[in-house]
């Protein structure tokens, strides 16, 4: 996750940075879903049966702990349709783990909105444009309506912790600034944006992914909200995600508007370290495959006859300690790039489905050469 706005705020104001100290953990706890998304990369369904227990998550729970995870997302499919869930999630607070929960929002309601809230530190419901263009892309007619519903009942309580998630590809491109008018009209405290990735369903639809022109615009429109955000204390906290080359391009632009500050920030940036797939995120499926990233098109073991240790720490493959160097050895446009540093050379599950090769350049990429070859 690339937090824009608060680089912005901390390197400006002096602030002390905001590290991750441990990893993120997506684990998707559930293949049912009641919608049909068009890029869905678990290809979820309402048909689909759980796999994992409610025995064999708590066993794994305090070994995630204990190498280092510190947030958990609790993914699926739709992660309320298990109905262990608030015990999960309690157990992670007993732990110690910070708990996001990434919903469509249709099974939130009055009954169990406050327990929601008492229970996860964060909650993303996912909105993909205006009623038409969500309806349409996530399957069901009458789903905003639904999804937006659950996104204002969550933050009419004093203790918003509520944010909204934005998939951008060629469907939803028009519907970008619609998503900002949205957060703006409705004091929406964060805006998500994440980049398609092509897995699922997402890369049986990879012709709906925006052309390089188009990534570029939309990036340079959402930098343009963040300064702006910033500069009149709006308030709004803009993230985006699964394209960490917005990262270089940022850098250009609060050097433009900052120059003061633009060295302090580059540091900043290197530090974060662009993607961290294997590093410092992973992902835990339906079935207990343990991933680099939910995206990946390898799995480097399985819960449910490892332990999770061996697979993460003791006993890493070598595909994992090959994603944990940084920065890593990429080819193509990335072998000459002079910030790789920064992004670490974007996504590997992209790489993959394009050219076959996990170590290829990151095919979305949407910088010129004289930005990745000593110009910033």
């Amino acid at each position: 996750m690339f937090r824009l706005s608060n680089l912005i705020s901390s390197v400006v104001e002096e602030k002390k940075a905001r590290v991750l100290d441990g990893s993120i953990a997506i684990w998707n706890f559930t293949n049912r879903c009641n919608l049909s998304c068009m890029h869905c990369y678990s290809r979820a369904d309402l048909d689909a049966t759980d796999i994992l227990t409610t025995e064999k998550i708590m066993e794994t729970l305090p070994r995630l702990k204990a190498n280092g995870v510190k947030f958990l997302i609790f993914s699926g499919g739709e992660p309320l349709t298990r109905k262990d869930l608030f015990d999960i999630a309690g157990r992670c607070r007993e732990l110690g783990i910070i708990t996001y929960l990434s919903t469509n929002g249709l099974y939130v309601g009055h009954k169990n909105a406050r327990e929601i809230l008492d229970t996860f530190n964060y909650v993303g419901i996912s909105i993909d444009g205006s009623e038409e263009t969500h309806d349409r892309f996530r399957g069901l007619p009458g789903s905003f309506k639904m999804s937006m519903e659950a996104v204002r009942l969550l933050n009419s309580y004093h203790d918003t912790k509520v944010g909204i998630r934005f998939t951008i590809t060629k469907e939803t491109y028009d519907d970008l600034k619609f998503i900002f008018e949205l957060a703006e009209k409705e004091k929406i405290p964060k805006i998500y944006i994440s980049h398609l990735v092509y897995s699922g369903r997402g890369l049986d639809n990879l012709a709906m992914d925006l052309t390089k022109e188009q990534r570029r615009e939309a990036v340079n429109y959402i930098l343009d909200k963040a300064f702006e955000y910033y500069e009149n204390g709006t308030g709004i906290e803009i993230v985006t995600g699964n394209m960490e080359q917005d990262a270089i391009l940022f850098l250009e632009r609060f050097g433009e508007k900052y120059p003061e500050h633009k060295e302090t920030m580059r540091a900043r940036l290197r530090e974060w370290g662009g993607n961290s797939a294997g590093r410092k995120l992973l992902n835990i499926d339906a079935e207990g495959n343990v991933k680099p990233d939910p995206f990946f098109p390898q799995t480097i073991g399985n819960i449910m006859h490892q332990d999770f240790s061996d697979i993460w720490t003791r006993e890493p493959s070598e595909l994992l300690q090959k994603l944990r160097e940084h920065p890593r050895d990429i080819s193509g446009k990335c072998s000459t790039c002079d910030v790789i540093d920064i992004c670490n050379g974007g996504s590997r599950s992209r790489a993959y489905a394009i050219y076959g090769d996990m170590w290829a350049e990151d095919p979305s990429c949407y910088l010129t050469q004289e930005e990745t070859e000593g110009a910033i």
